[in-house]
């Protein structure tokens, strides 16, 4: 099974346009459409798609809006009972799939909330061969909450503790890190902007979103650098780019052929289910690479945060690279 967390999910909500976004201006929506999210939700709802066991832990009134989602889309889930509502995120959409989000900061948790929240994800994590520790986190949260969780999860284990991933942003991301080697996550999964601030952290020469995703093999020297610093593996995804894997043993680029992108929301939590799903298949790094970019391209031609299961995905189109680490 496949524990995900998110402790700061939301109502997606997706307005697609039918032309450029006009600031300033009225503009009338082709259509829209909500799906219960957050990263850790939107991997388990795609795990779930494809037939796999998952389990989404995060907090939520019975009633709230988002929980009834997961109710009627048959994800599992177990939530920390809160009373205050939890956050509505909007993806206005144009047509070529270019996304502006506009995300809420999420209700202010206690410190014994955040407590509470974390004892749920252990009790929940039992036995889980992964845990997905994704998303941003609420108002009032420590910046290093997840390497806490990372910790807190293997040092409470009985017997083999489950492998860990991570995809957050700006702080959390980084201060997932520090936790030291017990803590260190199995697998990162960030963007550009992400690996770029990681990798310098890390010592690497600084470099732009746009610089790495326009060389892969930049990229790859990139994640490099941040597995040399205790990561297990790091899972970069490109945009149209494909992405990249890089583990102690080896690094590869995946591209699929173009796409004809709709919406992008959620196309970054489905390429690291893609990968999850290989994973716990037994396949190669190369071959779950290629999953997680199949899923990816999959989920971006989809509309609003809609994730693929695996029979809408294309793995054969995806070309493998070896590529060589600094």
């Amino acid at each position: 099974m496949i524990v995900t967390f998110t402790a700061n999910p939301s109502l997606d909500r997706t307005v697609a346009l039918p032309g450029p976004l006009e600031r300033g201006e009225v503009q009338r929506a082709v259509s829209v459409s909500q799906e219960s999210g957050g990263k850790g939700v939107n991997v388990s709802r795609a795990l779930v798609a494809s037939g796999l066991e998952s389990l989404a832990v995060l907090p939520g009134a019975d009633s709230d809006p988002v929980l009834a989602g997961l109710r009627e889309s048959a994800v599992p889930f177990t939530a920390l009972p809160i009373h205050e509502p939890l956050r509505t995120n909007v993806a206005l959409t144009e047509p070529g799939g270019v996304t502006t989000k506009i995300n809420e900061p999420g209700p202010l948790l206690d410190e014994n909330q955040q407590e509470a929240l974390l004892k749920l994800l252990l009790e929940s994590s039992r036995g889980a061969s992964w845990v997905v520790l994704a998303g941003s986190l609420p108002p009032g949260f420590p910046a290093d909450f997840y390497a806490t969780a990372a910790l807190r999860l293997r040092s409470s284990a009985d017997g083999a503790a489950p492998r860990i991933a991570v995809d957050s942003s700006g702080q959390p991301l980084a201060a997932a890190l520090t936790g030291g080697a017990a803590g260190m996550p199995d697998l990162l999964k960030p963007n550009a902007e992400e690996l770029a601030e990681l990798a310098s952290a890390a010592g690497f020469a600084p470099a732009t979103a746009d610089q790495l995703e326009a060389d892969p093999g930049a990229a790859a020297d990139a994640a490099a650098a941040v597995v040399r610093s205790g990561v297990g593996a790091v899972l970069a995804t490109l945009g149209s780019k494909g992405a990249v894997l890089v583990t102690a043993d080896g690094a590869w680029l995946a591209t699929h052929p173009p796409v004809a992108a709709v919406s992008t929301v959620g196309a970054g939590d489905s390429a690291l289910a893609g990968y999850l799903l290989a994973h716990g298949q037994g396949a190669a790094p190369a071959d779950c690479l290629r999953q997680a970019v199949a899923h990816g391209a999959a989920a971006a031609s989809l509309p609003g945060s809609t994730v693929p299961a695996v029979h809408q995905t294309t793995p054969d189109a995806v070309t493998i690279t070896a590529l060589r680490k600094d």
